[in-house]
């Protein structure tokens, strides 16, 4: 495991699932008004469980290896609270609260990021 992957750790990858949460509530906000257009959602937790399993890789040929999963891609489609009648689940309320909140756990997990970046500069020139 490399210095950065180690310094990391799994708030990389989180940037990238909370990135792609953020677009897929945009998606959902621009298709408002399109009949017949399904809100979708990422299941965080789902996209994270294969990254955690790559920690626990074996270290001795006689480990024995744990259950392995058919791999998810996270997208969960939305049941609406209240039904329209051209088909579309998309509730615009709903959307934009998820799209505030996605949007700070993205800026948390980014300054989370940084701050390591900066600690590592900081070790890097003898601070």
């Amino acid at each position: 495991m490399d210095v950065f992957s180690s310094a990391f750790g799994i708030h990389e990858r989180a940037l990238g699932v909370r990135s792609q949460r953020m677009e897929v509530l945009a998606r959902n906000i621009a298709n408002a008004d399109t009949p017949n257009y399904k809100a979708q959602d990422v299941d965080f937790k789902a996209m994270l469980k294969d990254v955690k399993t790559e920690y626990l890789t074996a270290t001795n040929e006689k480990h024995y290896a744990g259950l392995q999963e058919a791999p998810d891609n996270g997208m969960r489609y939305r049941t609406p609270f209240n039904s329209s009648f051209d088909g579309n689940t998309v509730e615009m309320n709903v959307e934009q609260a998820q799209y505030g909140k996605a949007a700070s756990e993205y800026q948390a997990t980014l300054q989370f990021l940084e701050n390591r970046i900066s600690g590592l500069r900081k070790a890097m020139r003898g601070e």
